[in-house]
C-alpha cells in the first residue's frame, strides 16, 4: 500500500458519544462516504478504501453502536442512526460527497440523498434495503426468511442474537463465499463481547421494512426510494450472483428503473460483497468517480 493510501482511524465527538471512522486520500479531493450495514463496521471497506483513495477523500464511519464507535443508551432504531450520521456529517464539515453503501448503509444513504440531494455527487450501492411488501420479497432463501422472522420475535431474537451472537457468528460468514481468517473476523467480533453489547445488532433486523412494519421505517424508505427514482445524480449498482436480498435479475430491473444508473455484475457473491470482491468494487468506484469528476471539470471550464 502506498504512503498516500494509508488508512487513519479517527474519532469524533457526536451527540454525547463518539463515532469512529477510517480516513484516507487527499483532503482536497471530493469526499467519498462509505456506509456499512449489520453487523459489520468500516472494517468491511478496508481493502476498498486504498483503491479509491487516489481519486477521493475517503471517510468510512462506524455506525453508532458498531465497530469502534460508542454504545450510548439508545434504541438503535433507524431514526437513531439517521441522527448520529447526520451529526457526524456536520461535525466533519461534509457538504458534498459520493455515497458508497451496502445493506443498512444503503437505507441511510437513500434517506440522506432524499433529504439533501445537493450533497450527493453520486451513489454507489449493493445488496440494498427497500420497502418489501411481503416476506417473499425479503430473501431468496426460505431458511433465511425464517431465521429473520425469529430475530423479530420477542424472546427468540434475544436468545439468538444477544446470547448466541448468531448474527456475527452465523449470518455474517454465511453471506460471504470465501472463509475469513481469524484476523479478519476479530474486528467483527471485538465490538460485541457481551449480550448487552449486541443490542445494536438485534435492533436492525427488527427495523427491516417488511409487510408494512415497522410503519415509520417503511414509510421513510418508501419516500426515500421515490426520491431515488426521481433523482438525476450518477448511480452505480453492484450485483452478486445469486446475491442475498438482491438477485442479479432484480438488480438489472432496478438499475433500468433509475436515471443514470450503471450496473456492475461482480459474479459469484451473496450479501457481504465487499469481502469477496474488494478489488473489483474498489477499482470500479475509483474509475466511476474519476470519470464523473472529469466531466464536471469539462462542464465548469
Amino acid at each position: 500500500m502506498s504512503q498516500q493510501a494509508e488508512i487513519q482511524i479517527r474519532s469524533a465527538a457526536v451527540l454525547g458519544s463518539t463515532m469512529a471512522y477510517r480516513e484516507t486520500g487527499a483532503q482536497d479531493a471530493p469526499v467519498a462516504l462509505f456506509l456499512h450495514g449489520n453487523p459489520t463496521s468500516s472494517h468491511i471497506w478496508r481493502n476498498i478504501l486504498p483503491l479509491v483513495a487516489p481519486v477521493a477523500h475517503c471517510i468510512a464511519p462506524d455506525l453508532i453502536g458498531f465497530g469502534r464507535s460508542g454504545k450510548p443508551d439508545i434504541a438503535y432504531r433507524f431514526v437513531d442512526h439517521v441522527r448520529y450520521l447526520d451529526a457526524l456529517i456536520e461535525q466533519l464539515g461534509i457538504s458534498s460527497a459520493y455515497l458508497v453503501a451496502q445493506d443498512w448503509g444503503t437505507a441511510l444513504a437513500f434517506h440522506l440523498a432524499a433529504r439533501r440531494p445537493a450533497l450527493v455527487r453520486g451513489l454507489a450501492f449493493m445488496e440494498f434495503i427497500r420497502p418489501m411488501p411481503t416476506w417473499q420479497d425479503f430473501h431468496q432463501v426460505e431458511a433465511a426468511r425464517e431465521t429473520f422472522r425469529k430475530f423479530r420475535t420477542p424472546g427468540e431474537g434475544e436468545a439468538m442474537i444477544l446470547e448466541a451472537n448468531a448474527f456475527v457468528e452465523r449470518v455474517l460468514p454465511a453471506g460471504i463465499l470465501r472463509s475469513l481468517s481469524e484476523g479478519e473476523m476479530a474486528p467483527y467480533r471485538t465490538p460485541f463481547p457481551t449480550p448487552a453489547s449486541r443490542r445494536p445488532v438485534l435492533a436492525f433486523p427488527r427495523e427491516l421494512p417488511i409487510a408494512g412494519e415497522p410503519a415509520d421505517v417503511y414509510q421513510a424508505l418508501q419516500s426515500a426510494h421515490a426520491s431515488l427514482k426521481a433523482s438525476s445524480y450518477p448511480k452505480l449498482l453492484f450485483a452478486g450472483d445469486p446475491g442475498a436480498v438482491v438477485t442479479p435479475e432484480f438488480a438489472a430491473t432496478f438499475a433500468a428503473s433509475l436515471q443514470h444508473c450503471a450496473l456492475v455484475r461482480l459474479g459469484p457473491g451473496r450479501h457481504y460483497l465487499q469481502e469477496d470482491h474488494s478489488d473489483a468494487i474498489g477499482r470500479s468506484v475509483a474509475g466511476w468517480i474519476a470519470g464523473i469528476e472529469a466531466v464536471r471539470r469539462q462542464l465548469a471550464a
